[in-house]
């Protein structure tokens, strides 16, 4: 029964019955040669798995899912509290269900284990001599899309938990499992086998689907396939997460950075890149359209030509009861309620001034008496504060009063606790209205070129002879090039040169870069704790902006208030998993001090 218990456990499975039905009884009427035996059929056993991937926001409706810094709700977060136990609503606690269509059923836990199987069943069934009949080219798309799908379930299981048991091939309810094989890893040894996965899916990919010839079929729908983009995003992105110092020093006991698994990285984002310069299939988003990668309205899909990976798209209505209901004031009517989740002022810090300076700097012209005056362009496309336009109608909701007293700092239930909302994915302002909100589409991307050029600047910078000037062995930009990509997309100028004198000060903007250009989208508590600063003071207030409003209009009598001083330690570096997994089995113990 032990062994019958872990199996279950890890194969991901919640006992589910008949929607899937590959796991019909033998003598079912659907045989291997059905399932498997074509591309179409093979392709429909492999679409589940794009089922499984989490659309982080929408999980039990509205649910939080950015755990660092940057927001915060009419209540206190459980992880701000040290309770890693719970949020539930985004990482564990569903059945799995792919079939029914709904965001709010899936969860990161039961979800990837389950992708997990399937691909090892799949990579099986693609290798099985003699069952699938179809051209290389169509094998190798399944295959690809098999390794890529074990890699990044795994990666997405082991960034909150840390290392697991890597099962590469399908168990066999006889067999013992109990071996060593099947005892967990850590992190670093789990990324070093998700990056084998993902180097074998980038080479069995296309480029796109719509330029294969099994991608034909689907021509011009083919924008949320599985790619070698995708493929060699992860592979970056696997080797720099083990590169990393949390990671290094639960590995090696040292709190650095692992140079030759930069080098790695590197050279894996600079694949990346030189395919995106070579095709043009990926490029940055213009300036004017930076929105794109996040919303679109009239029910068109976001991503724009920057977003390699977005979430599967379950029910397009939870936008405007999921996202919205969570993001924007109570009172103007897209189903608000007890949610609030708007941005610390301790974040909006991070953008800089419109000159490229931070806010810091002493020449950059901040003033914390008039904070929102000659901001750095995403600051506004980012933030709206007091006196800023919310929607369309006119009446008491159209502007927003976020000063001390005002209608939504205190009058709704439940208000802004921090004097700011946000506009990542809620574009209050002008063109907003009940309307417009129906067809609204907005999501977090996974992955978009923004990062792997942050990425990619990191990498080189910590690999051996790296630093702000050099470069990857396949690429011909700089870190520090790289960097200034992403600030000139931004409207901003190349970084001051005092800002990049030397790696670790030139890596203090890589933190303030990725904390600006990826706000809100889930990468800052994966950052934090990879870089052994999420228990950094600097990094532990949560603040709120307290203020009247002036004759003109602008904030006076300004007070940085901290609302909350998020509890963490090193324990936190890892979520405890649940105890009815680590009671099961003496492999799989709990993560250190918990």
């Amino acid at each position: 029964m032990k062994v019958m218990k872990y199996l279950i456990f890890i194969l991901g499975i919640s006992m589910i019955s008949c929607e899937n039905y590959l796991d019909k009884a033998p003598e079912s009427d659907i045989s291997d040669k059905d399932a498997f035996g074509s591309f179409t059929s093979f392709q429909g056993f492999v679409e589940e798995m794009y089922n499984c991937i989490m659309d982080p926001d929408k999980g039990g409706a509205f649910n939080v899912c950015l755990f660092a810094d940057e927001t915060l709700g009419p209540s206190p977060y459980p992880f701000d509290q040290g309770d890693y136990w719970g949020n539930s609503g985004y990482l564990f606690g569903q059945s799995v269900n792919t079939t029914d269509g709904n965001s709010r059923t899936k969860r990161v836990w039961e979800y990837a284990w389950y992708a997990i199987r399937k691909a090892n069943l799949a990579i099986a069934k693609i290798d099985e001599e003699g069952l699938f009949e179809g051209t290389e080219e169509e094998r190798n798309h399944l295959k690809g899309q098999a390794l890529f799908f074990r890699g990044w379930f795994y990666f997405e299981v082991c960034r909150f938990w840390g290392g697991m048991p890597y099962i590469d091939r399908m168990l066999d309810p006889t067999e013992d499992l109990f071996a060593v094989e099947l005892s967990r890893l850590n992190f670093k040894e789990t990324a070093l086998k998700m990056a084998d996965d993902f180097r074998t899916a980038a080479d069995l990919l296309p480029d796109h689907w719509d330029l294969s010839g099994p991608g034909q079929a689907t021509k011009g729908h083919n924008k949320g396939r599985i790619n070698k983009f995708y493929a060699l995003g992860y592979l970056g992105k696997a080797y720099l997460f083990a590169a990393s110092p949390m990671i290094n020093e639960e590995a090696t006991g040292n709190n650095a950075y692992d140079p030759e698994l930069c080098a790695k990285a590197a050279a894996a984002f600079g694949e990346l890149l030189q395919l995106a310069d070579r095709t043009g299939l990926y490029r940055m988003q213009s300036w004017a359209s930076w929105t794109d990668c996040f919303w679109r309205w009239n029910n068109e899909r976001p991503g724009g030509t920057e977003c390699i990976m977005m979430p599967t798209i379950y029910d397009r209505t939870r936008v405007r009861w999921s996202t919205l209901g969570g993001m924007v004031p109570s009172s103007i009517g897209m189903n608000s309620g007890s949610s609030a989740d708007v941005p610390t002022h301790n974040h909006t810090k991070n953008y800089a001034m419109a000159n490229g300076l931070p806010t810091n700097d002493p020449e950059s012209g901040y003033d914390p008496n008039d904070p929102w005056t000659n901001r750095e362009p995403r600051f506004y496309k980012d933030i709206l504060k007091d006196g800023d336009q919310i929607w369309q109608t006119a009446g008491a909701d159209q502007y927003a009063q976020l000063y001390n007293g005002g209608r939504h700092r205190n009058d709704i239930n439940p208000p802004s606790v921090t004097g700011y909302y946000y506009l990542r994915y809620a574009p209050l302002g002008t063109g907003f209205s009940a309307s417009t909100a129906n067809g609204l589409q907005a999501y977090k991307p996974y992955l978009r070129l923004a990062d792997i050029y942050l990425m990619y600047a990191e990498a080189v910078n910590f690999m051996s002879g790296g630093g702000p000037g050099a470069k990857a062995s396949n690429y011909s930009i700089t870190a520090l090039e790289a960097l200034n990509v992403v600030r000139n997309r931004a409207q901003l100028p190349d970084l001051a040169p005092r800002y990049y004198a030397d790696k670790d000060v030139f890596f203090e903007e890589i933190v303030r870069e990725r904390a600006v250009e990826l706000a809100f989208e889930g990468q800052r508590f994966d950052d934090l704790r990879r870089w052994n600063r999420n228990y950094d003071p600097r990094y532990l207030d949560k603040t709120a902006l307290d203020f009247d409003r002036g004759p003109d209009g602008k904030p006076i009598n300004i007070r940085e208030r901290v609302v909350i001083r998020r509890t963490i330690d090193k324990k936190h570096n890892w979520l405890p998993i649940q105890v009815r997994y680590t009671t099961q089995y003496e492999g799989f113990p709990q993560n250190p001090g918990w």
